[in-house]
């Protein structure tokens, strides 16, 4: 193909959106003393870190009640994944950055349209997961925001949309409605950054996958590609290495966020579900639960289908080499494609600190850990 394939065109809203963030400067630098960094730790630290404290020094205070505590930690627990994220991200940026430099190079761009349009349809299914994650947080937001507003007691007794302590009194005004916008403004913004890290992450997932895609079409079509077999299978072999040595300097960026990530949803979905049996069905606050569940889970499904499918897509590197014309080969290629099937019948896993494994098996582990909790909750509380 004449033209590179871009890459970073599939993932520019976000890129876009974590810039104007503070999360992404301009470039293939990191952060450099300016404005721009300046810019970033204002705004995440008065929007962040500042909404976080506030709710954390409120546990103190409702420390015995159980249905008080799990209604602040169970959002306190997510928004703290949110400063773990941004602080990872923006150590490791030079990394991320360093993958999808990678990603430009003449060996990992596709080669004709079909190959291209494989790119596409894995594509497809990231834009409908992210855009199920997107939209159940939005309604999160939402619920969240309007609540105290649409409840007449709420609204009577100026409650703010979060449970969080101030050094001053917000029931009086002005101070309760500039509190309110802040915890407003300040839990738009922190989504949003869950939301495109999360997509970036998955995003980059989605091009490892699409290299195996790449790497097959290549084996199956060597006698196709141009040039003499021997020149096309060497270039395959050393396009496979590069695939490895990719997907391991990505699962050294992954391996914390993964551990930390799903260790706390696991409790953050059980506490949701326990937090549904306590409010009123079919109520504001219960439908801001309901896709507030639905907004973590999606997470989590997404890290796990996208690790699942760079497992099948490299398990099927060998069976690509043997669909090849091999039987008019010569004997030494005949001999090199042997020793590369043999190297490559292991397939890729992605892990989180070799721990547990991104795939649909963990995802349902997952599940049923989080409803082993949900349970303990509902023990707990039953006996009080």
């Amino acid at each position: 193909m004449e033209t590179k394939y871009d890459w970073e065109s599939n993932i520019k809203m976000n890129i876009l959106t974590l810039r104007a963030l503070g999360l992404w400067p301009k470039g293939d630098t990191t952060y450099k003393p300016g404005l721009y960094m300046l810019h970033a730790a204002i705004l995440l630290t008065v929007l962040l870190l500042g909404h976080l404290f506030f709710q954390a020094v409120n546990i103190y205070f409702i420390r015995t009640n159980l249905e008080a505590v799990t209604g602040t930690i169970y959002v306190l627990l997510v928004e703290m994944i949110v400063v773990f994220k941004v602080n990872y991200l923006v150590r490791n940026m030079g990394m991320v950055k360093q993958l999808l430099s990678i990603l430009k190079t003449d060996m990992f761009q596709p080669k004709n349209s079909e190959q291209i349009g494989a790119i596409h349809t894995s594509l497809w299914f990231w834009r409908i997961i992210y855009n199920i994650l997107l939209y159940s947080c939005i309604g999160t937001n939402m619920f969240w925001a309007i609540y105290p507003l649409m409840d007449r007691s709420a609204r009577e007794e100026k409650r703010l949309p979060f449970l969080a302590w101030y050094p001053f009194d917000t029931s009086k005004s002005p101070a309760y409605e500039i509190t309110y916008i802040y915890q407003v403004i300040s839990v738009c913004t922190i989504t949003t950054l869950h939301v495109n890290i999360d997509a970036l992450v998955a995003a980059l997932n989605v091009f490892n996958g699409s290299q195996f895609d790449i790497l097959c079409d290549n084996l199956r079509n060597l006698h196709k590609l141009g040039g003499s077999i021997a020149a096309n299978f060497l270039i395959c072999v050393k396009h496979h290495k590069e695939i490895l040595s990719f997907s391991d300097r990505f699962n050294k960026f992954l391996n914390w966020i993964l551990f930390i990530q799903f260790f706390i949803f696991t409790f953050c979905i059980g506490m949701t579900l326990f937090q549904l049996t306590v409010v009123a069905p079919m109520s504001n606050e219960f439908y801001s639960l309901v896709a507030y569940g639905l907004a973590i889970t999606t997470q989590i499904f997404m890290y796990c289908w996208f690790g699942n499918e760079v497992e099948i897509k490299s398990s099927k590197i060998p069976y690509a080499a043997f669909e090849c014309d091999w039987t008019s080969f010569s004997l030494d290629i005949k001999k090199m494609l042997l020793f590369f099937t043999l190297r490559a019948q292991k397939p890729v896993k992605l892990s989180a600190l070799n721990l547990f494994y991104l795939s649909l098996e963990t995802f349902l582990r997952i599940l049923k850990t989080s409803y082993s909790y949900f349970a303990l909750l509902q023990q707990v509380n039953a006996e009080k």
